[in-house]
């Protein structure tokens, strides 16, 4: 069986395929293609309210484009999933619909809520009965998500993520609500707590931390690498560590908000397991459609 992801962020739009393999038992998610394109609909949406024209035709062909690809590796189901850029754009829900009528691809605008729950059924595999806050950043929203005795206790979505923070759209009251919420669930728990990142961000991060092993990085090496990169130059950070230009100016405005979660509950590590939103999309496809469950093994290569 043969699924796919298709995420349309507010900084980027992703597309994965995944052919579900089953050996022995034990079921395993192979990475067929993965594209991501640097469309970033969340610079429209935060200042205007609205996707541009310009960017509706630009996003209607990037879906053709997906669509064909679905055609190719002949595809048995997928599911697109557009987050708070659409969410939030006044002609967001008409842009889904061109797509339906002039390419047949549907796309399902989601809450943040669904966002969230769609990212902790791949998260939550591998957890113990410790505290967890898992921080996802998006482009314009921030999901957290409390775990426990590897059961889900709390969660909760804020407006505020790296195009968001970047463009000056974010309200400074989201800063003390992340602050209120998370120090709010942790009341009664004295155990301490390990933060799980998840985002293109968070991963580029632990990446340039010379420190960081095992997909762990602790969140003095996460300011160490924040400090590193506020101090370089676009044309540094473009060629001398060959990043995206969606990429590089958005990362440290989204390294603030890992941080700032971490600090308000005072978690010293990040788990950093490489997974996101269009892992937990083929993840619900699986569910939905497969019968034959056996253990599950994410592989993402």
């Amino acid at each position: 069986m043969r699924l796919a992801a298709i995420d349309i962020g507010s900084n980027a739009i992703r597309l994965q395929i995944t052919k579900v393999i089953e050996y022995d038992k034990l079921i395993t998610f192979k990475k067929l293609q993965y594209v991501r394109f640097p469309l970033r609909l969340g610079q429209d949406v935060f200042a205007n309210k609205q996707i541009s024209e310009y960017n509706q035709e630009r996003f209607i062909k990037l879906m053709s484009a997906y669509k064909t690809l679905l055609d190719l590796y002949q595809v048995d189901h997928y599911y697109g999933c557009a987050t708070s850029a659409m969410r939030e754009s006044k002609n967001g829900k008409e842009l889904a619909q061109r797509a339906w009528d002039e390419l047949g691809l549907k796309i399902n605008i989601i809450t943040g809520m669904k966002e969230a729950e769609m990212i902790n059924s791949v998260i939550s595999l591998d957890l113990d009965d410790k505290i967890y806050l898992h921080v996802d950043v998006g482009g314009g929203s921030t999901e957290l998500n409390f775990y426990y005795k590897q059961k889900k206790v709390a969660s909760k979505s804020f407006k505020i993520g790296s195009v968001r923070r970047l463009e000056h759209h974010d309200s400074p009251k989201v800063w003390s609500e992340i602050e209120k919420w998370v120090k709010g669930e942790l009341k009664g728990h004295k155990e301490k707590v390990t933060a799980i990142g998840t985002g293109g961000n968070i991963n580029k991060i632990y990446e340039l931390s010379p420190r960081a092993r095992k997909r762990k990085i602790s969140l003095e090496n996460i300011m160490r690498v924040q400090d590193y990169l506020r101090n370089l130059t676009m044309d540094e950070l473009l060629n001398r560590l060959q990043l995206n230009p969606d990429r590089a100016d958005v990362i440290v405005p989204a390294s603030e908000i890992y941080v700032h979660a971490m600090m308000a509950a005072k978690a010293k590590t990040m788990m950093v397991p490489d997974v996101g939103l269009k892992d937990g999309i083929n993840y619900f496809l699986f569910e939905k459609y497969y019968k034959n469950r056996g253990k599950i093994f994410v592989k993402n290569s």
